[in-house]
């Protein structure tokens, strides 16, 4: 299990790396200026693995671009980074990361609960053209979180699952402990609404015993 500090800011990377982050991903569709040197300002402040993301507006991000503007905007810092977060929307352009010999993060986010047996069904169709299959849910009721969880540990590895909102935020440190490879938290401003700090989540582990 590896702690992703989830950046709005490159300048934050440093501090990810004190606090005990793994992995840094920069929100290139929430910093404003040249992503190019988003990332040099990032590599220069840590020693941490990179991952290039531009969410799209669709699952809860701030980039409004198709397929092909998303390539072009995400090709100048491919080679710059070792994980690029790919959503499937965005799947046909994997070639250029592939070629680059990037990692690609295979993601999937919803607003809503994901039955059981689509869950598998959309590991599948994302580990088709990633590494490690990320699929981040919005449960409505406890039995959705232990849908989750039974998924979570019934799947492929690797794998990442989370979980949108503040209501099931607890999840978020349940899931990592049946299997999920990837948890984000926040340096500064975060990314998405019941992160937990890289600090919190650290504590969390040592309290759980992990």
């Amino acid at each position: 299990m590896k702690i992703v500090a989830a950046l709005t800011d490159p300048d934050h990377a440093a501090l990810a790396q004190k606090q005990g982050a793994d992995i840094v991903e920069l929100r290139l569709d929430l910093i404003p200026g040249d992503p190019v040197q988003q990332v040099q300002q990032c590599r220069a402040r840590c020693t941490l693995p990179v991952i290039a993301t531009f969410r799209s507006a669709d699952e809860g991000g701030r980039y409004f671009g198709n397929a092909d503007e998303w390539a072009e905007a995400i090709k100048p810092v491919v080679p710059l980074v070792d994980y690029v977060d790919v959503e499937q929307r965005f799947a046909r352009h994997v070639g250029m990361v592939r070629a680059s010999g990037k990692k690609i993060i295979a993601s999937h986010h919803s607003g809503q609960m994901v039955p059981l047996h689509i869950l598998f069904v959309m590991e599948r169709e994302l580990r088709a053209y990633g590494d490690i299959p990320k699929i981040i849910i919005t449960p409505q009721n406890e039995d959705d979180v232990i849908d989750l969880i039974a998924f979570t540990r019934a799947a492929s590895k690797p794998i990442c699952t989370g979980v949108l909102g503040d209501r099931f935020r607890y999840a978020r440190a349940i899931l990592p402990l049946f299997g999920s490879e990837l948890v984000y938290c926040s340096v500064g401003t975060p990314t998405a609404e019941g992160q937990y700090t890289v600090e919190e989540f650290r504590t969390l582990l040592r309290m759980l015993g992990n």
